[in-house]
């Protein structure tokens, strides 16, 4: 039972990965996923929170997300868009007959690399606290005659805190995070809080997780709004529903499909996404 309760842990937390967890992985295990992102709408929140249209923008992301434990208590993380594709569809404006030219860039995205450490690792409720550097290899040069980005420019520092409980012998699990998002350049400190619940029958992982993001409003603003990915002051409520199958112990597929209630200066969309991960 012991061994199960193990690799169990073990399984559960290359899952967590996709939204942190308070598990962590065990010296030189870890879990690895190659993924596609895509998003695309033609509406928009807008700072007050109100939908409305703009030209069709889309957002995709290729990428790469590696979790590794350099110790039994502490993991590095890296998430690593290395393709990312943004464009605006070609408009026609009324009656008028003017069109706005479409347009559109391919650029590396903006880096997350992070440390996690895991304590009460052997208790009911595990926790672990991580430290995140945003780094900000994306492209983000906003003006008036382009809007399209691939990051927000900024470095930023985020500091989080997961706990995390298994019902174990009962295929289920739940977890609780809170962080705190401190940003350069001009950008408003935010404020995320979240969850999901986990059920694994059998080779499958059916996973629902929520999160809200808030600003502080504590920055500078800007005039130029962005493409509604990376603005300054970006807020929203949102669940995704995620689906995994593991085809053996190591080897898996994932799909998930994220959907904001609310938000400001973000794209009113969902967020589609699948990939493919390996337990090392």
């Amino acid at each position: 039972m012991k061994k199960s309760f193990i690799y169990l842990l073990i399984i559960l937390s290359g899952y967590q990965v996709l939204a942190g967890g308070g598990w962590v992985f065990e010296k030189n295990s870890g879990y690895f996923k190659v993924a596609q992102n895509m998003i695309r709408s033609q509406l928009f929140f807008d700072k007050g929170g109100a939908i409305v249209d703009i030209p069709t923008i889309s957002l995709y992301t290729s990428s790469l997300y590696l979790e590794y434990g350099l110790t039994d208590k502490l993991d590095v993380i890296a998430y690593v868009p290395f393709f990312v594709r943004s464009t605006m569809n070609r408009q026609q404006i009324g009656q008028s007959g003017d069109v706005n030219p479409g347009d559109a860039i391919n650029s590396f995205g903006d880096t997350d690399i992070a440390l996690k450490y895991g304590f009460f690792q052997d208790r009911k409720i595990v926790m672990s606290a991580q430290l995140l550097f945003g780094l900000p290899f994306g492209f983000s040069e906003v003006t008036a005659e382009r809007i399209l980005q691939t990051g927000d420019g900024e470095f930023n520092q985020m500091i989080r805190i997961d706990a995390s409980h298994s019902f174990y012998p009962a295929p289920f699990y739940t977890s609780v995070y809170g962080a705190f998002n401190n940003r350069t350049r001009g950008f408003s400190e935010e404020v995320r809080v979240g969850g999901e619940v986990g059920w694994t029958p059998g080779n499958w992982i059916l996973i629902l997780k929520i999160e809200d993001r808030m600003s502080l409003y504590n920055g500078v603003a800007n005039d130029l709004e962005a493409s509604g990915t990376f603005a300054n002051n970006t807020e929203y409520f949102s669940y995704t529903p995620e689906v995994s199958y593991l085809f053996n112990d190591n080897f898996g597929l994932t799909a998930n499909a994220g959907l904001a209630l609310s938000g400001k200066r973000i794209l009113a969309a969902p967020n589609f996404g699948f990939g493919l991960f390996w337990n090392l």
